[in-house]
């Protein structure tokens, strides 16, 4: 089974390179069939030509131009168009997801689950210098998650997750147009019926460069995709779902 690794990133130029040295490492190291695929999300710095490098030195790193509107969920739709795996998993460009964590989910995907999901709020899970107040605000979110859907997952809004090439084409279309993106997909998954596992991962705030998650902007974005999954849940008599016979 090949695994894509999908980096969206915008003017990450002083993490990217690093990021993707760190992931190919691993990746040859567990000798893993995989490519990296970084999506250059309009940036303005020198991001484009870091990766122009890293591509003639990695034959397993590519890159695309992100042709949709700035935005996180656009880059991800991007490379979620053009990944050429059997499974693909979505990763930071600032290095916070660790490559060894990328191996655990793609050893549990191989058992014959449809998604892996990571929590780094639960046992084995670690969190390194997250601001207090974004730490507050994700605690809270997730709780009300939880509730809203019954079930035991306690990180949705994590970035981090893995699916298979299956999971992802039963998942479309998309909708959110920045990080709602990361509870989108693992609401629908749930909703439609596919099988997850939940594995234990760790985070590490960034080093360098800025965080592209503005809070204040998030909020409406989303609920609005909470209530989405929601209603797609009461309302849809499971027309969506995987099991769905025609």
């Amino acid at each position: 089974m090949k695994l894509s690794i999908v980096i969206p990133s915008h003017n990450e130029a002083d993490c990217i390179e690093d990021t993707v040295r760190k992931l190919s490492s691993t990746m040859r190291k567990e000798k893993i069939d995989f490519e990296i695929l970084v999506v250059n999300d309009n940036s303005t710095d020198s991001t484009e030509k870091i990766l122009e490098k890293l591509i003639s030195e990695y034959p397993e790193c590519r890159y695309i131009n992100n042709a949709y509107p700035n935005g996180f969920g656009f880059a991800v739709r991007a490379g979620l168009e053009n990944f050429t795996g059997d499974a693909v998993a979505t990763v930071m460009a600032d290095g916070s997801d660790a490559s060894e964590d990328i191996v655990k989910f793609f050893r549990k995907l191989e058992e014959g689950f449809d998604c892996v999901f990571g929590s780094r709020f639960m046992k084995g899970g670690k969190t390194y210098d997250y601001p207090k107040f974004k730490l507050i605000i994700n605690r809270l979110a997730n709780l009300i998650i939880k509730v809203l859907f019954g079930m035991k997952y306690n990180d949705t809004t994590n970035a981090f997750k893995m699916y298979r090439r299956e999971t992802i084409e039963g998942l479309k279309p998309f909708l959110s147009h920045h990080f709602n993106m990361t509870v989108e997909l693992p609401l629908k998954a749930v909703t439609r019926g596919y099988s997850y596992a939940i594995v234990p991962n760790s985070w590490a705030n960034r080093e360098t460069g800025v965080s592209k998650l503005k809070l204040k902007e998030m909020g409406s974005r989303y609920l609005f995709i909470v209530l989405y999954c929601l209603l797609e849940r009461w309302l849809s008599v499971g027309d969506y779902r995987k099991d769905k016979k025609f």
